[in-house]
């Protein structure tokens, strides 16, 4: 079952605090992305977020569990509600992910 646009608009929103919140289709899901890095994937209207040491600390509590048959595991979050929590686990989260790699240019 895809992601409902409603849903993705909903993580944005509650996360708006934590930087520049961008996502993109893809495959029929999203990827969701906090100043270009992209941090976590919504499929089936649940949020995943990548694993990191920091984002374990904070909440310790949430299930490991793969967003799509094939996938590597990732944190689940299945309580979005509150959004000042959820943009601390993603700020943590962030800070520990490496910077995109720069685009290459096509020649012309």
């Amino acid at each position: 079952m895809a992601s409902k646009i409603e849903f993705v608009e909903f993580i944005a929103d509650q996360i708006r605090e934590a930087g520049e919140i961008t996502y993109r289709k893809m495959f029929g899901e999203y990827g969701i992305y906090c100043n270009g890095k992209i941090f976590g994937v919504i499929c089936d209207n649940q949020l995943f977020l990548k694993i990191t040491e920091a984002g374990r600390k904070l909440r310790p509590e949430l299930a490991e569990a793969p967003p799509y048959e094939g996938a590597k595991n990732y944190l689940l979050v299945e309580d979005v509600e509150e959004a000042e929590a959820l943009t601390k686990l993603v700020q943590a989260t962030c800070r520990e992910l490496p910077e995109p790699k720069p685009r290459k240019r096509k020649k012309q």
